[in-house]
C-alpha cells in the first residue's frame, strides 16, 4: 500500500511540473523586463514649456500612442507568440541537452584525466626539483650579508 501511494505521489509531482498553474495577473514575477519595455507616452514624446500643441491634439496623440502600442503588442503576440515560444523552447531544450550530454561529461572526464596528470607532475617535481633546491639552499645558507655605511 505504501509503495502504491508513493508511486501515485510521484506521478502527481511529475504531472504538476508540466501542468503548473500560471499567474495571469503578475506575468513577470522575477522582474526580468522591469527596466526594458516600460515605455509610456511621456517617456517618448514631451513638449517643453513654450512649445505646446493644441490640447485636443495632445490628448489625441496620447490616446493614439497608448492604444496603438497596446493593440500592436497584442496582435504581434497573437501572431508570433506561440511560434516564438516553440523556437525558444527548442533552443533551451537544445542547450540543456548539450549541457547534460556533452559539456558535463567532458568536464568530468577532463577532471579525472587531469588528476592522473597532476599526480605524475607532482611526483616529477618532488623527484627532480626538491633535491636541487635543497642543495642550493645548503650552498646559500652560509652566505652572510653585511651592510656598512661609509662616510
Amino acid at each position: 500500500m505504501a509503495e502504491e501511494r508513493s508511486e501515485l505521489e510521484e506521478r502527481i509531482i511529475i504531472k504538476d511540473l508540466h501542468t503548473k498553474e500560471i499567474d495571469l495577473v503578475n506575468r513577470d514575477p522575477k522582474h526580468i523586463n522591469e527596466d526594458v519595455v516600460k515605455v509610456d507616452f511621456e517617456d517618448v514624446i514631451a513638449e517643453p514649456v513654450g512649445t505646446y500643441s493644441f490640447d485636443g491634439v495632445w490628448k489625441s496623440s496620447y490616446t493614439t500612442f497608448t492604444v496603438s502600442k497596446y493593440w500592436c503588442y497584442r496582435l504581434l503576440s497573437a501572431l508570433l507568440g506561440v511560434p516564438l515560444a516553440v523556437l525558444w523552447g527548442f533552443l533551451f531544450a537544445l542547450i540543456s541537452f548539450c549541457h547534460i550530454w556533452a559539456v558535463v561529461p567532458c568536464i568530468k572526464s577532463y577532471l579525472i584525466e587531469i588528476q592522473c596528470v597532476s599526480r605524475i607532475y607532482s611526483l616529477c617535481i618532488h623527484t627532480f626539483c626538491d633535491p636541487l633546491f635543497e642543495a642550493l639552499s645548503k650552498i646559500c645558507s652560509n652566505v652572510r650579508v653585511a651592510l656598512r655605511k661609509e662616510i
